[in-house]
């Protein structure tokens, strides 16, 4: 049995402030979520590979969320932490339409 991936209707895109994440829970799943400063909506599974730090709870630098609990930089585009560290976070397709935010989950 596979799972079949679908658009999942998340909120108004203006309910979300830029550059503070947000946790949202889908599928089982914990997801941060973030409007970055260019206006791109990023979506990534909302545990730091180290320490399972909150990364909605991160400061968010460009395309980067810094975990709250050990400072590790992940990237909002690739879920790749930054070396010298070692890791990676599932990262989830977004997009808005009609104001929405929508997750692919």
């Amino acid at each position: 049995m596979t799972a079949t991936l679908e658009w999942k209707k998340i909120m108004k895109l203006a309910d979300l402030p830029r550059q503070i994440g947000k946790e949202v829970h889908l599928k089982e799943k914990s997801i941060a979520l973030f409007h970055l400063s260019n206006g791109d909506v990023r979506a990534v599974a909302n545990r730091c590979p180290n320490q399972n730090g909150p990364l909605a709870e991160g400061i968010v630098s460009g395309e980067y969320v810094f975990c709250p609990l050990d400072d590790w930089k992940i990237s909002l585009v690739t879920g790749e932490v930054q070396k010298p560290d070692d890791g990676c976070v599932e990262v989830y397709e977004t997009q808005i339409k009609d104001d929405y935010i929508y997750i692919m989950v």
